[in-house]
């Protein structure tokens, strides 16, 4: 319908025009020829340009695709990576030298020992790993049955790794520890570590109850842990819970304060009943009031056993019986601290004069 109105006016306009002004046609017909043909390739061009605009949309949407496989290929291959770390570190662990045996059947020491708790360290040589310096270059001493030393030192004079030997954490090179004429390196690290005592500078709580936490192996009555409780002054925070000693204790001891930690691993020692104990900076991370309870607590159940403080505070150490003053790997001072004290020019007398320096500054401990 609309084509043949379209028809019927251009006839009618066509007539008009011949009749007034013919000569337009000479103009018209070439104009109309060049419409139609322009109008020929436009189309043309037309459908070309939506076949390529066709296969562009194809295009970005399978970019679109790759962007979001390559970013799972990426996410895939760092996390294989992160997983090959771990096996890694197996093959690396699955590398490493073992420990000593935990029991060693035919030198086992009798159950009763250490019974005195003496302990000779004779020209002990010690390094980290056989490419590495000597840390301990040589120490010959002897802690007497029942004693209280201090061990003192600068960072690096060789404290901890003492204490790491004793436990059987690292084998001497040279030289050997005797516990009660025993050489703890010919008996199993169960044995040994199983008989000797540790308070560590960062308290260990274990999820599960203040039972577990103080007798995980269940060893002993309940009369006992209560004992050890009012011992190390936390019975009546105990009591004060809902469960007793079934209280919760959530994971790393969240749920007790710093203090009541270092506490509960004092508890652990006090019913243990070594006839060892070291201290490894075990007043550290707590208030001066924990310090108190714990020095009082050793000093009185642990008259009769061998204390070995590594101290933080010089104050832990002033009333032991033998002060060792370490400095780099070596036996720089060992005596009374009262001797040492006298002696202006010891090392423990100008450490203490720091100590106190620091302190009245505002800077001590």
């Amino acid at each position: 319908m609309a084509i043949t109105l379209n028809l019927v006016q251009l006839l009618g306009n066509i007539v008009v025009i011949s009749q007034a002004v013919w000569q337009v046609f000479i103009v018209l017909v070439p104009v109309m020829a060049a419409c139609i043909w322009y109008q020929r390739y436009y189309s043309a061009s037309a459908r070309e340009l939506a076949r390529l605009v066709g296969i562009a949309g194809l295009a970005v949407t399978y970019g679109l695709n790759l962007n979001s496989l390559q970013s799972n290929i990426i996410w895939f291959i760092c996390n294989v990576e992160n997983k090959i770390i771990s096996v890694e570190r197996i093959l690396q662990y699955t590398s490493l030298p073992t420990e000593a045996p935990l029991v060693i059947k035919d030198n086992q020491p009798d159950s009763s020992w250490p019974s005195f708790g003496e302990i000779h360290i004779r020209d002990l040589q010690v390094r980290y790993a056989p490419h590495l310096p000597i840390v301990l270059r040589g120490l010959t001493c002897t802690f007497t049955a029942g004693a209280k030393t201090g061990i003192v030192g600068r960072t690096g004079s060789g404290k901890t790794t003492l204490v790491q030997t004793l436990f059987g954490l690292i084998e001497p090179v040279a030289g050997q520890i005797l516990i009660d004429s025993i050489n703890i390196t010919l008996i199993g690290i169960h044995d040994l570590r199983s008989r000797l005592s540790i308070v560590t500078q960062e308290p260990t709580m274990f999820e599960g109850t203040v039972r577990t936490n103080l007798d995980p192996l269940e060893e002993y009555t309940d009369e006992q842990i209560w004992k050890a409780l009012e011992m190390c002054q936390l019975g009546d925070e105990v009591k004060k819970k809902e469960g007793k000693l079934d209280s919760i204790v959530t994971e790393n001891g969240e749920n007790w304060s710093m203090d009541q930690r270092q506490l509960v691993c004092l508890g652990r020692v006090l019913l243990k009943k070594s006839k060892i104990l070291v201290l490894d900076e075990a007043t550290a991370s707590v208030d001066t009031a924990t310090d108190n309870i714990i020095q009082q607590t050793v000093k009185h159940h642990f008259a009769e056993c061998t204390v070995l403080t590594i101290a933080h505070r010089i104050t832990s150490i002033i009333d032991s019986d033998m002060v060792l003053f370490l400095n780099q790997g070596l036996i720089e001072e060992y005596d009374s601290p009262k001797k040492l004290l006298k002696n202006k020019s010891s090392s423990l007398s100008l450490l203490v004069e720091e100590y106190t320096r620091r302190s009245d500054s505002g800077f001590g401990n």
